[in-house]
């Protein structure tokens, strides 16, 4: 049965997951909180829908100031469409004068990977932020590529069973993203139900 065997392998998939870093992403993000910076989240495909719904829950739960370029559909696609593909989340970032005292929250299910040209948007991301000293941290499945290559706190979402990596690493993203919301450490502001 495959929702059996789907709903078993995520509970050994969460089984699996090193809480010190989520835990460490939790420091990262009281100390961003302290520093009076800003949180950017970057995803494309179903990570895009995450980075909007985990934007929301950053900031009215939080009270942390926190932006997601596929947010704005015209901006997004007039930016494709006039500086391309690859750039897109780049320019947006430089535009929003991302600095040292922001972070940079991936969400992806390879992370990037710029010998296979995946996720190109997301690499030049990552090494812009790097070259300011912008924390990067991130939520990514399969080994976790560019992200957790040049990441500081980065969750790899174990794969079990390799036909289901795209749907437990986004799902995953969103379970950790919403214990990350609801932790002590940052939650300032109660959920109504």
């Amino acid at each position: 049965m495959h929702c059996k065997n789907f709903y078993e392998e995520t509970a050994k998939i969460a089984k699996m997951l090193d809480f010190s870093i989520v835990e460490r992403m939790v420091d990262e993000l009281v100390s961003l909180k302290k520093r009076d910076g800003r949180l950017f989240i970057l995803g494309v495909g179903g990570s895009a829908g995450n980075a909007g719904h985990a934007v929301n829950d950053f900031r009215k739960l939080c009270g942390i100031e926190t932006y997601a370029p596929t947010d704005n559909v015209s901006e997004l696609t007039a930016r494709t469409n006039d500086e391309g593909w690859t750039n897109v989340f780049l320019n947006w970032l430089k535009t929003s004068k991302l600095s040292k005292n922001d972070t940079l929250l991936i969400f992806s299910v390879g992370g990037g990977d710029a010998e296979k040209n995946i996720s190109v948007n997301l690499i030049n991301s990552i090494d812009y932020a790097c070259s300011l000293n912008c924390c990067v941290i991130g939520v990514v499945g399969r080994d976790g590529g560019h992200t957790k290559k040049f990441g500081s706190h980065v969750v790899v979402i174990p794969t079990i069973d390799p036909v289901h990596v795209t749907p437990q690493s986004e799902s995953f993203q969103a379970i950790i993203w919403h214990s990350i919301v609801s932790h002590p450490k940052l939650q300032v502001n109660p959920t109504t139900w």
